[in-house]
């Protein structure tokens, strides 16, 4: 049984060295542990830091393409190189290395094919108050969308198996943490929540500089995860909503009509005719998200089967 690490990592020369000292060197029932640092254009010495600290693997961007690009360029390179358990944490030591039994535990136990680690928010003392509601609160919300009990959901603390690995598939540029519950939770793949601890704060977040650009950030991520996953049923509410005034100014005609009251009854009936085809239009557009929807639950199967054939073959 083979446990690959995952880091990503943007200029993390200081940091990186205490987040590898503090991993795992032996874990009941991992046969082989290994490290793999996903460079995301580090313009410091990270790859070098990396090597003399005795990395097993290293992914080496030649530009910075983001956290989102980096974890799934990991996930990619972890199932090559035969990884049956895949733990992705972050470099700048944030969560604890002692943890990650904690995380892989579920999974060796066949009780889990994705494990996320949950940190308590009210102790963490860095966190500002702000940042803990819009956590919380955020947490909530994709909960809601994914139909999961993950009570922190912004958590990179995270371990897959092999078959979870392979069925994810991240189209954010931004993040993957909220997109991948909500696959996870759509896909059926069993993610199940552990309490984890932190460590002391080492630098600033580089993904979180602005509360409120995060806030809108992910609510557009998370309408979007969730539109691709439930055209229908979110353009048919819409469709619906939109459709309640026209049937009431219809109505409002029709009485007006059929009891001969004076004025108003054409204007009723022009703008109800503009809600009723907006509505229809919006209800179409959800038939053919759904349509397209079946398709790439098609093509993420096929996907799935590709990188599972391919990664037997090498």
């Amino acid at each position: 049984m083979k446990l690959i690490i995952q880091i990503p990592c943007l200029n993390e020369e200081k940091t990186l060295p205490v987040t590898l000292e503090d991993l795992p060197k032996k874990i009941e029932g991992i046969d082989k542990i290994e490290t793999l640092i996903i460079d995301d254009g580090s313009t410091d010495d990270t790859i070098r830091v990396a090597k003399e600290c005795g990395v097993d693997h290293i992914v080496d961007f030649t530009g910075r393409k983001g956290l989102a690009s980096a974890f799934r360029a990991g996930l990619d390179k972890c199932i090559e190189f035969g990884a049956d358990i895949i733990v992705n944490t972050d470099g700048d030591n944030q969560y604890s290395g002692g943890d990650i039994e904690k995380l892989v535990r579920p999974i060796l136990d066949k009780k889990a094919e994705m494990v996320v680690g949950c940190r308590d928010m009210a102790t963490i003392k860095h966190f500002s108050f702000v940042k803990k509601i819009l956590q919380s609160f955020g947490s909530y919300i994709v909960r809601k969308f994914s139909g999961t009990a993950i009570s922190d959901t912004t958590s990179g603390f995270r371990a897959f198996s092999r078959e979870a690995a392979l069925k994810i598939n991240v189209f954010s540029s931004y993040t993957y943490t909220l997109e991948t519950i909500i696959q996870a939770g759509r896909k059926n793949i069993h993610i199940v929540p552990v309490d984890i601890r932190t460590n002391e704060k080492l630098r600033e977040s580089r993904l979180i500089k602005s509360s409120f650009k995060y806030v809108i950030t992910s609510s557009i991520n998370i309408l979007r995860i969730y539109l691709v996953y439930e055209p229908l049923k979110s353009f048919l509410t819409l469709g619906i909503f939109i459709s309640i005034p026209g049937i009431i100014l219809v109505v409002r005609f029709l009485h007006a009509h059929f009891t001969k009251a004076q004025g108003g009854h054409v204007q009723s009936l022009i703008i109800a005719s503009v809600f009723l085809i907006v509505s229809f239009s919006v209800i179409m557009m959800g038939l053919m998200g759904d349509i397209m929807a079946g398709n790439r639950k098609l093509s993420e199967d096929i996907l799935y089967r590709l990188r599972k054939y391919d990664k037997k073959q090498a």
